[in-house]
C-alpha cells in the first residue's frame, strides 16, 4: 500500500496533528493554500498545484524548486483539490488522505463530500474537528473511542446499501437505506464495528486530540 496524502485549504487539524498524519505518507501534494498547512507543520511537500489564488503570498513558492510546482488557470474543469488526488494517482498511490476542508464555503464542502460519491475516491477526510472514513462494500471500519462518543453514518456512491454494526448505541443491522438517508449521533458505547455489507459508507468520528 502506498499512502498519498493532500494537503488542501480551509479547516484542517492542528500543526502537531497535521505532522503527525503526514509523518506516515509516502507522498505528500499541496493544493494552492494547503501549501500553508504543510509549511505550518514543517511539512515538504513533494508536489504543489493548483491555480495558487489562495496563496497570500505567492513567494512561498520561490522556496521549492520549479519541478515541484504545477500551476493550472483560474479557469479549469478541476478543483485544486481534484488535481492533487489525481496527482497522488498517478504516482500510484493506493491510499488517499484528505486533510483540510473543512468550514469555509458551503459549494467547497460539499463538492468535497461529492467525491466520495465517486468509483475512484479519497479513503479519508481530517478536517479541524472530523475525521471521516469511507467502508468500501465488502470492508470493515472499527475504532475505540470513549463511550458516548458522537457516531454518524452517510450511504455514498450506488446502492443497494446494506450495513450491520457492533458496539452503537443505535444497530444498523436490518435498515433498509435509501437514497439519501442517513444516520446522525448515533453513540459509540466503547469499542465499535461497522461492516458495509453491500455498498460503500462515510462514517464520520469526532477527530482525536493528539497527546
Amino acid at each position: 500500500m502506498k499512502r498519498g496524502i493532500a494537503c488542501i485549504g480551509g479547516d484542517g487539524p492542528e500543526r502537531e496533528s497535521c505532522a503527525h498524519y503526514c509523518a506516515s505518507a509516502d507522498l505528500i501534494a499541496a493544493a494552492d493554500s494547503g501549501l500553508h498547512r504543510a509549511e505550518s507543520a514543517h511539512i515538504i511537500p513533494d508536489c504543489i498545484l493548483g491555480d495558487m489564488d489562495s496563496l497570500d503570498d505567492l513567494s512561498h513558492l520561490d522556496r521549492y524548486a520549479p519541478g515541484k510546482i504545477i500551476r493550472y488557470p483560474a479557469d479549469k474543469d478541476y478543483t485544486d483539490t481534484e488535481l492533487a488526488l489525481q496527482w497522488l494517482w498517478d504516482q500510484g498511490c493506493t491510499e488517499t488522505w484528505l486533510l483540510g476542508g473543512g468550514g469555509g464555503r458551503l459549494d467547497h464542502s460539499l463538492g468535497i463530500r461529492l467525491l466520495f460519491d465517486r468509483e475512484r475516491h479519497p479513503d479519508r477526510w481530517i478536517t479541524a474537528h472530523e475525521d471521516v472514513h469511507i467502508i468500501e462494500s465488502g470492508t470493515s471500519f472499527s475504532d475505540s473511542p470513549h463511550p458516548g462518543t458522537i457516531i454518524s453514518v452517510f450511504s455514498c456512491g450506488s446502492g443497494p446499501w446494506r450495513a450491520e454494526s457492533e458496539g452503537l448505541h443505535w444497530s444498523l443491522n436490518g435498515i433498509q437505506w435509501e437514497p439519501g438517508f442517513f444516520g446522525l449521533s448515533n453513540r459509540a458505547e466503547g469499542t465499535f464495528r461497522i461492516r458495509a455489507v453491500t455498498g460503500n459508507f462515510l462514517v464520520i468520528i469526532p477527530l482525536k486530540v493528539l497527546s
